[in-house]
Protein backbone atom coordinates (compact mmCIF):
# COMPACT_ATOMS: atom_id res chain seq x y z
CA UNK A 1 0.00 0.00 0.00
CA UNK A 2 2.91 2.30 0.57
CA UNK A 3 5.31 3.51 3.62
CA UNK A 4 4.07 3.41 6.32
CA UNK A 5 3.86 7.08 7.23
CA UNK A 6 2.35 7.84 4.48
CA UNK A 7 -0.46 5.86 4.65
CA UNK A 8 -0.73 7.36 8.45
CA UNK A 9 -0.59 11.21 7.11
CA UNK A 10 -2.69 10.42 4.12
CA UNK A 11 -5.15 8.41 5.96
CA UNK A 12 -5.72 11.87 8.32
CA UNK A 13 -5.99 13.43 4.96
CA UNK A 14 -9.24 11.69 4.53
CA UNK A 15 -10.70 12.17 7.86
CA UNK A 16 -10.34 15.66 7.51
CA UNK A 17 -12.12 15.17 4.48
CA UNK A 18 -15.26 14.26 6.33
CA UNK A 19 -15.42 17.29 8.46
CA UNK A 20 -16.26 19.60 5.15
CA UNK A 21 -19.67 21.01 5.22
CA UNK A 22 -21.69 19.47 2.31
CA UNK A 23 -21.55 20.75 -0.80
CA UNK A 24 -23.52 19.76 -4.69
CA UNK A 25 -20.77 21.93 -6.70
CA UNK A 26 -17.39 20.75 -4.94
CA UNK A 27 -15.22 17.93 -3.58
CA UNK A 28 -14.67 17.03 0.45
CA UNK A 29 -11.13 16.81 0.65
CA UNK A 30 -8.70 17.03 3.76
CA UNK A 31 -5.11 17.63 3.15
CA UNK A 32 -1.97 17.83 5.94
CA UNK A 33 1.75 19.48 5.57
CA UNK A 34 4.31 17.53 7.46
CA UNK A 35 7.60 18.80 7.39
CA UNK A 36 10.93 16.89 6.77
CA UNK A 37 11.25 16.06 10.62
CA UNK A 38 7.70 14.43 10.22
CA UNK A 39 5.91 16.79 11.92
CA UNK A 40 2.45 18.06 11.18
CA UNK A 41 2.98 21.45 10.40
CA UNK A 42 -0.61 22.16 9.22
CA UNK A 43 -4.15 20.98 8.22
CA UNK A 44 -7.18 22.12 6.51
CA UNK A 45 -9.95 20.52 4.53
CA UNK A 46 -12.11 22.12 2.16
CA UNK A 47 -15.10 25.03 2.93
CA UNK A 48 -13.24 25.11 6.16
CA UNK A 49 -13.52 28.80 6.44
CA UNK A 50 -14.96 30.12 2.92
CA UNK A 51 -17.43 28.21 0.99
CA UNK A 52 -14.26 28.44 -1.80
CA UNK A 53 -11.66 26.83 0.01
CA UNK A 54 -9.61 24.13 -1.01
CA UNK A 55 -8.39 21.73 1.44
CA UNK A 56 -4.60 22.52 0.38
CA UNK A 57 -5.18 25.94 0.01
CA UNK A 58 -6.84 26.29 3.59
CA UNK A 59 -3.19 24.43 5.18
CA UNK A 60 -0.87 26.23 3.52
CA UNK A 61 -2.92 29.62 4.52
CA UNK A 62 -2.40 28.62 8.20
CA UNK A 63 1.77 28.36 6.72
CA UNK A 64 1.91 31.82 5.52
CA UNK A 65 3.19 33.99 8.19
CA UNK A 66 4.49 31.70 11.51
CA UNK A 67 6.69 29.33 8.40
CA UNK A 68 10.35 30.94 7.46
CA UNK A 69 11.44 31.19 4.10
CA UNK A 70 13.09 27.63 2.96
CA UNK A 71 11.07 26.19 5.81
CA UNK A 72 8.98 23.93 3.58
CA UNK A 73 12.02 22.44 1.89
CA UNK A 74 11.55 18.83 2.52
CA UNK A 75 7.89 19.23 3.62
CA UNK A 76 5.45 16.43 1.96
CA UNK A 77 1.44 17.73 0.98
CA UNK A 78 -0.99 14.87 2.15
CA UNK A 79 -4.41 15.08 -0.04
CA UNK A 80 -7.25 12.88 0.36
CA UNK A 81 -7.76 13.97 -3.68
CA UNK A 82 -5.32 15.22 -6.17
CA UNK A 83 -4.73 18.84 -5.39
CA UNK A 84 -6.46 20.82 -8.26
CA UNK A 85 -4.86 21.73 -11.66
CA UNK A 86 -7.81 23.82 -13.09
CA UNK A 87 -10.16 25.86 -10.90
CA UNK A 88 -12.82 28.49 -11.20
CA UNK A 89 -13.36 30.15 -8.10
CA UNK A 90 -9.48 31.66 -7.05
CA UNK A 91 -7.08 33.04 -9.45
CA UNK A 92 -4.58 30.28 -8.23
CA UNK A 93 -4.86 26.29 -8.63
CA UNK A 94 -3.62 24.17 -5.37
CA UNK A 95 -1.12 22.53 -7.66
CA UNK A 96 0.23 26.14 -8.12
CA UNK A 97 0.19 27.11 -4.21
CA UNK A 98 2.13 24.13 -3.06
CA UNK A 99 4.66 24.89 -6.31
CA UNK A 100 4.79 28.42 -5.39
CA UNK A 101 5.56 27.17 -1.34
CA UNK A 102 8.31 25.50 -2.12
CA UNK A 103 7.10 21.83 -1.81
CA UNK A 104 8.52 18.91 -4.32
CA UNK A 105 6.37 15.88 -2.46
CA UNK A 106 2.40 15.46 -2.78
CA UNK A 107 1.13 12.00 -1.73
CA UNK A 108 -2.74 11.71 -2.46
CA UNK A 109 -5.00 8.88 -2.37
CA UNK A 110 -7.55 9.76 -5.57
CA UNK A 111 -7.33 11.31 -8.94
CA UNK A 112 -9.70 14.07 -9.66
CA UNK A 113 -12.32 12.79 -11.32
CA UNK A 114 -13.52 15.28 -14.36
CA UNK A 115 -16.72 16.23 -12.43
CA UNK A 116 -16.27 19.56 -12.12
CA UNK A 117 -13.09 20.79 -14.26
CA UNK A 118 -10.40 18.55 -15.93
CA UNK A 119 -8.06 16.77 -13.25
CA UNK A 120 -4.77 17.94 -14.03
CA UNK A 121 -2.93 18.61 -10.88
CA UNK A 122 -0.83 15.43 -11.07
CA UNK A 123 0.85 16.76 -14.52
CA UNK A 124 1.59 20.18 -13.27
CA UNK A 125 3.07 19.21 -10.17
CA UNK A 126 5.77 16.72 -12.19
CA UNK A 127 5.97 19.22 -14.81
CA UNK A 128 7.66 21.70 -11.90
CA UNK A 129 9.91 18.84 -10.53
CA UNK A 130 7.31 17.83 -7.71
CA UNK A 131 7.09 14.08 -6.94
CA UNK A 132 3.57 12.90 -6.96
CA UNK A 133 2.38 9.61 -5.19
CA UNK A 134 -0.76 8.27 -5.65
CA UNK A 135 -1.82 5.71 -2.89
CA UNK A 136 -5.07 4.29 -4.46
CA UNK A 137 -5.21 1.80 -1.74
CA UNK A 138 -6.93 4.63 0.38
CA UNK A 139 -9.23 5.66 -2.45
CA UNK A 140 -11.84 4.59 -1.48
CA UNK A 141 -11.75 6.32 1.56
CA UNK A 142 -11.35 9.18 0.35
CA UNK A 143 -14.43 8.87 -2.18
CA UNK A 144 -16.59 8.11 0.88
CA UNK A 145 -17.18 12.15 2.25
CA UNK A 146 -18.39 12.49 -1.90
CA UNK A 147 -20.87 9.68 -2.38
CA UNK A 148 -23.36 12.08 -3.50
CA UNK A 149 -21.23 13.64 -5.76
CA UNK A 150 -20.66 10.37 -7.93
CA UNK A 151 -23.69 8.56 -7.40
Amino acid sequence: MGDPGDVHWLALACDLAARCPPSRTAFSVGAVVVGADGRELARGFSREHDPHDHAEEAALAKLAGPVAAGALEGATVYSSLEPCGRRRSRPRTCSQLIVGAGIRRVVFAWREPSLFVEGTGAEYLAAHGVKTIELPGLAARAREPNAHLLA
